[in-house]
């Protein structure tokens, strides 16, 4: 019974790994970030598709780090697209953006060849990827360029960012450590979002956020602890609401930046507990 039992998660262990699709160019001639992996169940056909943005401050991170997320949304029967972005300071704030929205144009055209359905799209993302995710589902000039649109997104799930309303968190963390008398920081957000109060505003989600714009809905996740996060998800929910945005924003306690997302997938996560109900919820629309 025991041999049984080991070839028997040999066999799925297997059966997983072939169903993993990496570093597909997702341009022609491109950076060698410019790649993105793709889990898909087996013989999967015309399944919803998340599409991942990984976190790590713009300026590190890779498409790998995706821990539970992909199998569990197998699970529930996604195709799960994961991708990489050329990074700060090799390119711009804009560059940055654009690259995703260049991933996702091509997961659009192709996502069908993997078994997945590209008019029902869940766009996610963790930290920088937070803001990233959150950017692209509200400003619509990112996908248009690409030649997507608003109406294949079925959701969006930024995870515990810092950076939907750009101006507010430089103001934030500039005077936090002007009263304490400390050195201001070197390449912070000011920096990183472009050196301008227009480009820091134009890089804000909550800039974007109208009525009739197809805004899909939100789940924004955020650790409550987290005097910053839990603002910034606030504020961006706040927005989203006023538009008549479906919106859910969800605080989890006894947990950090980064094991919030760590810990998507597991059965008695909170976090997770707040993603199935959202994912029940958009998939019935």
């Amino acid at each position: 019974m025991k041999l049984i039992l080991l070839a028997t998660l040999a066999f799925a262990a297997t059966a997983i790994a072939q169903s993993v699709k990496s570093n597909i160019p997702y341009t022609d001639n491109g950076h060698a970030r410019h790649v993105l992996d793709i889990y898909a169940p087996a013989n999967a056909k015309n399944l919803p598709v998340v599409f991942w943005i990984h976190g790590g401050g713009w300026t590190q991170g890779d498409k790998a780090g995706v821990k539970l997320k992909p199998q569990w949304f197998m699970d529930k029967g996604f195709v799960f697209v994961s991708t990489n972005y050329r990074l700060l300071p090799e390119v711009d704030m804009g560059t940055l953006i654009r690259d995703v929205a260049k991933a996702f144009g091509w997961m659009e055209k192709h996502i069908a060849e993997y078994g997945g359905d590209p008019k029902r799209v869940l766009v996610g993302g963790h930290s920088a990827g937070a803001q990233l995710a959150a950017i692209i589902c509200t400003d619509d000039r990112y996908l248009k360029a690409e030649g997507a649109a608003f109406d294949c997104l079925i959701g969006c799930l930024p995870v515990d960012g810092d950076t939907y309303d750009v101006p507010a968190i430089i103001e934030t963390a500039e005077t936090r450590l002007r009263v304490h008398h400390l050195p201001p920081r070197v390449n912070g957000h000011r920096e990183k979002f472009g050196g301008t109060p227009e480009k820091h505003i134009d890089f804000s989600a909550v800039t974007h956020v109208a009525k009739g714009k197809g805004i899909p809905p939100f789940l924004i996740l955020h650790v409550a602890a987290h005097p910053d996060t839990s603002a910034q998800a606030a504020r961006l929910g706040n927005a989203l609401k006023e538009a008549a945005v479906p919106t859910t924003v969800f605080g989890a306690k006894d947990t950090s930046h980064v094991k919030l997302n760590d810990d998507l997938g597991l059965p008695d996560d909170p976090g997770t507990k707040a993603l199935a109900s959202f994912v029940s919820g958009v998939l019935k629309n």
